[in-house]
């Protein structure tokens, strides 16, 4: 399917509007978010509540990177890597930055003291989802080539994370944005199986905890979280049972996958599930919403929360639309080819 303006002003847009509702309940268990999550999500409640000084709405690093990644991709063809390492840079160096991870602020700080792009990456057994959390946009501009979709995925994400679950992650989120563009009904088995397919050509522990999806996607979110992290188990120790999804990449990008396959075509159900797990819910509501907004279009998303979406004042909804526009016209538009395959 070609991919309309809709969808990828969905996605973007979607990506905003899930940060922004996840980051108010970050790091909160799931007795604090579920009842959030319903009151936002299912009651359509906008919430007083403010995080650090910030009006509810405002989004994290999530989204601030993957917007600077998309200005990245307008500005350069192909992809610079050096260019988006100093956008990256410039967020945390001007104090730009929300809720920074470290893992991104190390690797900004090493860019900063002149660091190659291609060497600025934390080095592992790091691997949390800041180089996942930001991928959405690959998807959009590589929706029919997915050796061109690993490759850039991979790139933008080794700037801030080493390790190659990390890389592999972003493949994940960003293949999956591609998919969700597919006309009719996802496939659950089909669309896992192709994730899997991509991730492994990076790293066979991320691709081979996604293959085993299609039995988890028919279990309730509380069955559903101590399936995924009993998958991840042998691979990294989460430490995290009690407190919902932790940032460790192959976590939390399997529960975003989890919440938007099972619901791919309700954008609220979608955040609702990445949410109201508890965790970091910010991260995963805003790869979920990626993912679910590229499927539903910016006509699915709820727009009483797309209004309130703003990064310090400024990247409200009106300018989000205008940078999905561009980016349509620049680098979606005028692409044509086959559909993706494996």
């Amino acid at each position: 399917m070609f991919p309309s303006e809709n969808q990828v002003a969905g996605c973007l847009i979607g990506q905003c509007v899930g940060d922004a509702v996840g980051f108010v309940v970050e790091g909160a268990a799931a007795s604090v978010c579920r009842p959030y999550a319903d009151a936002v999500l299912l009651r359509g409640e906008i919430p007083g509540t403010r995080r650090g000084g910030f009006p509810f709405g405002q989004f994290s690093d999530d989204s601030q990177l993957a917007r600077e990644l998309v200005l990245s991709l307008m500005a350069y063809q192909p992809f610079d890597p050096a260019d988006y390492g100093a956008r990256i840079r410039d967020l945390f160096t001007t104090g730009r930055i929300v809720g920074g991870g470290r893992a991104t602020a190390e690797a900004a700080a090493r860019l900063a003291s002149g660091v190659p792009w291609n060497e600025s990456g934390t080095p592992p057994p790091n691997a949390g989802n800041g180089s996942a959390m930001r991928a959405g946009p690959v998807g959009l501009v590589c929706f029919n080539d997915p050796d061109r979709l690993i490759g850039l995925a991979c790139d933008q994400g080794r700037i801030t994370h080493a390790d190659p679950r990390c890389s592999a992650g972003a493949v994940a989120v960003a293949g999956a944005v591609a998919l969700a563009m597919t006309e009719g009904p996802l496939d659950v088995p089909a669309v896992a199986a192709t994730l899997a397919t991509w991730a492994n050509r990076v790293d066979r522990r991320v691709g081979d905890a996604i293959a085993e999806l299609p039995g988890i996607v028919a279990m309730s979110p509380a069955d559903a979280l101590p399936a995924i992290q009993a998958i991840v188990a042998a691979d990294f120790d989460d430490g995290e049972a009690a407190g919902g999804v932790s940032p460790f990449v192959t976590t939390s990008v399997l529960w975003s996958l989890y919440a938007f396959l099972r619901t791919p075509d309700t954008y609220r159900q979608c955040l609702h599930t990445a949410v109201a797990v508890g965790g970091d819910v910010d991260t995963t509501a805003a790869m979920a919403g990626a993912m679910a907004g590229a499927r539903v279009g910016l006509d699915g998303i709820p727009r009483p929360l797309a209004e309130r979406i703003e990064d310090r004042g400024e990247w409200r909804l009106d300018r989000w639309r205008d940078l999905a526009g561009r980016l349509w016209r620049r680098c979606v538009a005028p692409v044509t080819g086959a559909q993706l395959r494996d």
